[in-house]
């Protein structure tokens, strides 16, 4: 039987490693941290972190990241990232001011302690169970909508750099298409240092040292915090994460990487590691054709992400300033390019079975809306309406 046949043993990961692979991981740890860089300092600011303390904070977040994203791309090889809670983030930066750094800390375990739970019970991978693929990829589109749709934003104040950067893309595409979005990055690094659009100096060349912080335990404030940022974390995060994972067709129990990332973000809550969940738009980079054309070797893209967070973990003063240091509209260009070709394959998965199409283009349009209903974004409220519209639609 083919059941009692032994499974064939699998090639070293570095024999699966490739330019393209290195560099999506380069470009989804790129888009990561310049596209929310700056709400972890404001998150840290408002909770009273001093700067080394918000280094420590940069520093976890980034060691965490890197550890969970490499070791579970090669685990389950599969292009799976971590990512730090961005909607979290936003959350605890409106809500930390007058609370003491000890008490957030407090409420960061708490918040940590809960998404444990959901992975360990398996409560979350019940949920999962209950989502079409047509509803996951619509969802997929609508988060990677606004980034194709400021690409062309960004023509209208700043056309050069865009334009000569999706030239280039279109050109990659056509000679060599696993180096398409390499060279996408060079042209856009080339033409920034022809404009005079990237000053390096004056930036720190030193290593972040770890501060552990005494955590603190009130009522109120694992209440008006730490369960807020368990259910933002969860919904905003976690849950489109997964999704955009299955649309890509990636099959995986969630419930050992929710347990990892919670458990990650257990041990370094104490030096600032508010949230860490499986990512969504970084990790789209990660699981397109412009990653590697053969789906089975994408998750050395994962493990390349793991590494570079490392990097920006352990020199978070240094990699901050570098990325400061490039124009914005390469940053918006760079990404919008990079997530193209999974938008396609997203789009063309949610609207290819006629029967889901009400509820995807709900779900998609919802999603992309970047709505935000009672703190929680518009990924979330896509995917209640667009299984609402399925349910009702599939009654008739």
């Amino acid at each position: 039987m083919e059941q009692a046949q032994p499974p064939a043993k699998r090639p070293a990961f570095w024999q699966d490693v490739s330019l393209s692979t290195v560099t999506a991981g380069f470009v989804a740890v790129t888009i990561g941290y310049t596209s929310s860089a700056a709400i972890i300092f404001q998150a840290a600011e408002a909770s009273g972190a001093s700067a080394a303390q918000i280094s420590s904070w940069l520093w976890a977040l980034g060691i965490g990241m890197g550890f969970t994203s490499f070791g579970l791309s090669l685990r389950y090889r599969m292009p799976l990232l971590t990512a730090w809670s961005t909607p979290g983030a936003a959350f605890l930066a409106t809500s930390l001011p007058g609370i003491p750094l000890e008490e957030a800390i407090g409420a960061f375990l708490f918040s940590a302690l809960l998404i444990t739970l959901c992975g360990v019970t398996g409560l979350f991978e019940r949920l999962m169970r209950y989502i079409p693929g047509a509803i996951a990829a619509a969802m997929l589109a609508g988060i990677l909508l606004r980034f194709g749709l400021e690409l062309f934003n960004a023509m209208e104040s700043q056309w050069l750099m865009p334009l000569v950067m999706l030239a280039a893309w279109v050109m990659g595409r056509r000679l060599w298409p696993t180096l398409a979005v390499p060279g996408v990055l060079l042209t856009g690094v080339a033409v920034a240092v022809l404009q005079g659009q990237i000053n390096l100096q004056g930036i720190p060349l030193s290593p972040t040292m770890p501060v552990f912080m005494t955590p603190a335990f009130s009522i109120a404030t694992l209440i008006g915090v730490g369960i807020p940022l368990f259910v933002i974390t969860m919904a905003t995060q976690n849950l489109p994460g997964m999704a955009v994972l299955r649309a890509a067709g990636y099959q995986v129990n969630s419930s050992p990487l929710i347990s990892w990332t919670g458990g990650a973000s257990l041990l370094l809550a104490p030096f600032g590691g508010f949230a860490l969940n499986m990512a969504a738009i970084s990790a789209a980079v990660c699981m397109g054709p412009d990653a590697h054309a053969d789906p089975r070797r994408r998750y050395t893209a994962g493990m390349a992400a793991g590494v570079f967070y490392i990097i920006m973990g352990i020199f978070g003063a240094t990699v901050t300033g570098v990325f400061n240091a490039l124009p914005s509209v390469l940053v918006i260009a760079l990404a919008g390019i990079a997530l193209l070709g999974t938008l396609a394959g997203g789009l063309a998965s949610a609207f290819a079975d006629s029967r889901h199409r009400d509820a995807a283009i709900v779900t998609f349009l919802l999603t992309g809306s970047g709505i935000t209903l009672l703190g929680i974004g518009g990924p979330f409220w896509g995917l209640v309406a667009g299984l609402i519209t399925l349910k009702l639609t599939a009654a008739k």
